[in-house]
């Protein structure tokens, strides 16, 4: 009953003319192309258990014409569960950074939750998130910084470590559109109250995945070097204009204060 209620309700957000988000319990996945168009890609594949979701909200925006790619910002379990299906059932080529590549190979773990940081739910919750490799390598392709994608003309790979080693974003420079992925995000997602309503405010990376900090603060001040214009991100809900840009600027300013942890035990 449940399932069929969410298959038929799954459909995506347009944000612009051809970006739109679809919510897959805790993490947005994106759809960027026009709706009704042959050419689009997926950004992220969020949690496991939600590809039949994807498929039928990609299904209402551009009929059963399959994305011409998948691309990952990163291989946190949360941008990656539903992926080896949607690869399956798509049969398209997976795209995410060379420094993420052993984490969706089977190669290496990503270092587990650390649930002294934040509070709340998600971070008590965080050791117990598979931190084990997914293994995406009939399907997965490293990404180039230095060629566009063929398949992503106006958009830029944006290189945005700390939160994981590989971490990218994506920018685009006409119309300042930034695809965050979890560099930045919109809700406190170690409060479980403000992941339940959504609560829009730019936040640094979750803090209990996030394990290079001094890394995290330049990808934070590289991208409110861009000025983004609209900023959709990897948890809460997308961001446009003034507010955007002053509390962007104030997270790139004061993000010791405001994103580090004060207890990042074993953190570095």
């Amino acid at each position: 009953m449940n399932e069929h209620y969410h298959m038929e309700n799954a459909e995506a957000e347009q944000v612009l003319e051809d970006v739109a988000v679809y919510r897959t319990l805790i993490v947005n996945v994106v759809f960027i192309g026009k709706s009704g168009s042959k050419d689009w890609v997926l950004l992220d594949c969020g949690i496991g258990h939600y590809a039949k979701r994807i498929i039928e909200a990609a299904n209402k925006r551009f009929g059963d014409q399959p994305p011409k790619a998948i691309v990952l910002t990163h291989g946190h379990f949360d941008h990656v569960g539903s992926a080896k299906k949607l690869a399956d059932h798509w049969n398209v080529p997976i795209y995410i950074h060379p420094m993420e590549m052993d984490y969706v190979t089977g190669k290496r773990d990503y270092p587990v939750g650390n649930a002294t940081v934040g509070g709340g739910l998600f971070s008590i919750l965080s050791p117990f998130f598979p931190t084990d490799p997914v293994d995406l390598s009939k399907y997965i392709h490293p990404l180039s910084q230095d060629e566009p994608l063929a398949f992503l003309q106006d958009w830029r790979v944006i290189h945005t470590p700390g939160h994981t080693p590989g971490h990218i974003s994506l920018f685009r420079d006409k119309d300042r559109t930034l695809l965050a992925g979890d560099a930045i995000i919109t809700v406190k997602q170690e409060s479980s109250m403000a992941v339940f309503i959504q609560h829009q405010h730019v936040h640094g990376p979750p803090a209990y995945f996030t394990h290079n900090w001094q890394e995290a603060e330049k990808s934070v001040k590289k991208l409110a070097s861009l000025n983004p214009k609209v900023a959709v991100t990897g948890h809460g809900l997308p961001m446009e204009g003034e507010l955007l840009a002053q509390q962007l600027s104030e997270l790139a300013l004061n993000f010791k204060e405001l994103a580090i942890p004060k207890n990042r035990n074993k953190l570095h």
